[in-house]
């Protein structure tokens, strides 16, 4: 999947801009605050229904504006179909169109729409919390993984009964069902993270290799969420919530299950992973990245589309270089910006919102 072309409206200082966009690497060049991450914030959107930018999601409606737009054309089926998706965000809410129809989730556009970011916040992707780590993972599963969202909404649907049962100090009984549903979407869901995860460890190594081989091998490291517990069966896990129901009782939650799944990247050279330094953080976050672009396109044929958020400022220039080299033998659309000179198939430059392309070829 590639877009042809962009067309972003009223998104932050982004008031109106159309980009045609080259099925390669595009580069967005400017001064700080002239609208270069408000482009990425665009195509990201069309992937997610969210930003990756902190802040509420009313922040990325343009002031004085009632609603924020972003409409793309993009090539699918290895170039021959072209798709046209749409996502809206106003006072009402997300509205996302699929060649003109409204769609009544978001993720029919999601499916049709996968990118990864890297900007300067991904180091924490390390340091933070599991929940930004779970997210990556199981975005990478919901494209390669047909039955895994709906496996995924049946957790926690159930999941937040259970949690609901605890605060309220629902009866014994009344859990019984809820962990039953929890355990069966569990058993499956878990299966689908193990296999993808052992999948990656390859990918992991090749791509640590190419990128940054001063660390050593690298290897993932997945902890499925139950802790002390040992659980591999439907009945092991019904087992487990029911023995942890006082202290979850006590605490009101479920503290132990596949919602507090985590995986993190290991170099043979380095030491505890909380210890990484933020240079290394950062190493460690795009390897993640770039081996979920290797498996997607492992799977499914094509790449996603890959953005890469103040490229220059966050790595030196031999790891630039080295993740411009990666991406073009996958073949990778790449949205990069920077306020320098970038290596670029199409350069674009952004001053004020206005967003011009210097070369059309």
């Amino acid at each position: 999947m590639k877009i042809d072309r962009l067309i972003i409206s009223h998104l932050r200082n982004v008031s109106a801009a159309e980009l045609t966009l080259c099925p390669g690497l595009n580069g967005l060049s400017g001064a700080n605050g002239a609208g270069k991450t408000s482009v990425l914030e665009a195509v990201y959107l069309l992937g997610y229904g969210h930003s990756f930018r902190k802040g509420g999601r009313d922040v990325i409606v343009q002031d004085g504006s009632d609603r924020a737009t972003v409409f793309a054309e993009i090539r699918v089926d290895h170039g021959r179909a072209v798709r046209r998706i749409g996502i809206e965000r106003s006072r009402d809410g997300w509205r996302g169109k699929l060649d003109g129809v409204d769609v009544s989730t978001l993720s029919d556009l999601f499916r049709l729409a996968p990118v990864c970011c890297f900007d300067p916040g991904s180091h924490a992707l390390m340091s933070g919390p599991s929940e930004d780590r779970r997210a990556l993972l199981d975005w990478g599963l919901f494209h390669v993984e047909h039955h895994f969202l709906g496996r995924w909404r049946r957790y926690q649907r159930a999941l937040k009964q259970r949690n609901a049962l605890l605060r309220t100090n629902g009866a014994d009984a009344w859990f019984d069902p809820w962990e039953q549903e929890m355990a069966e979407a569990a058993t499956e869901l878990e299966r689908m993270r193990r296999v993808y995860v052992d999948a990656l460890q390859e990918q992991v190594a090749t791509v640590a290799g190419k990128l940054c081989p001063e660390l050593g091998r690298a290897e993932v490291v997945f902890k499925d969420g139950w802790k002390d517990l040992t659980v591999d069966d439907l009945i092991s896990r019904c087992a487990g919530w029911r023995t942890e129901r006082i202290r979850d009782r006590e605490r009101g939650f479920t503290r132990r299950g596949p919602h507090r799944a985590d995986w993190r990247i290991r170099f043979a050279s380095l030491g505890n992973v909380d210890h990484y330094s933020r240079g290394q953080a950062k190493l460690a976050a795009l390897c993640l990245l770039l081996a979920q672009v290797l498996h997607h396109r492992a799977v499914l044929g094509v790449p996603p589309i890959v953005l890469l958020d103040d490229l220059p400022a966050e790595l030196d220039g031999t790891h630039q270089a080295r993740v411009i080299e990666f991406l073009r033998n996958q073949d990778a659309q790449v949205l990069v910006t920077g306020t320098g000179d970038l290596p670029a198939d199409r350069l674009f430059h952004v001053e004020h919102g206005v967003v011009r392309c210097l070369d059309a070829t």
